[in-house]
């Protein structure tokens, strides 16, 4: 007859120890947009803004980078409403109060970060500027130049650079306060 003797491993063999945390995260395509076009807006903000103070043969670059890098936002933009629209985001926690900030901020974000590339790349049509991407393709442009709005196109993607500017120090004062304040899992949901 065999013995058998019955073992419980310790129970810190079968269960997570209390630091780990589980944390409902956006789907991976989520995140990789997110950061995407984060790095992307990062890099072509600070270039549209240095365009104005380069002078001389340099300057050609600092658009074509500023147009180029500024194009692929509004693609990745589109394919990221698209992903909005189709996978699920984790449940928002917090007060009432704190969950409608988060997404009034959000949905100006994705409306600016639409708003300031398409301006920009119009504005530059009207100005007769055709967008050359990265010097590889010529874009077509849906209006041609036209002096008379041009530089309306080119006030609203000033002021929207602008507003996109706000919404990120925004943005970021939200991540810092539930991660460095609350010491909550939010930021990890996009991580």
């Amino acid at each position: 007859m065999q013995n058998s003797i019955e073992t419980n491993p310790p129970a810190s063999l079968t269960q997570p120890p209390q630091s780990v945390i589980r944390v409902e995260r956006y789907p991976a395509t989520s995140r990789m947009l997110h950061w995407a076009i984060a790095a992307l807006v990062l890099a072509t903000w600070p270039l549209g803004f240095v365009i104005h103070l380069v002078k001389g043969e340099s300057q050609p670059i600092f658009y074509a980078l500023h147009e180029g890098l500024g194009f692929l936002v509004i693609w990745l933009m589109l394919v990221r409403v698209g992903n909005k629209l189709l996978t699920r985001s984790p449940i928002a926690d917090g007060p009432t109060l704190e969950k409608i900030a988060a997404h009034t901020v959000h949905g100006l974000l994705y409306v600016f970060l639409i708003i300031q590339p398409v301006s920009g790349f119009l504005a530059t049509n009207a100005h007769g500027f055709p967008l050359q991407w990265f010097g590889l393709v010529e874009i077509w442009s849906p209006i041609g130049k036209s002096p008379d709005i041009a530089w309306t196109l080119s006030g609203i993607h000033t002021w929207s650079g602008w507003i996109l500017l706000g919404l990120f120090a925004l943005h970021i004062g939200a991540v810092l306060m539930h991660h460095v304040i609350k010491r909550d899992v939010t930021l990890y949901r996009i991580l």
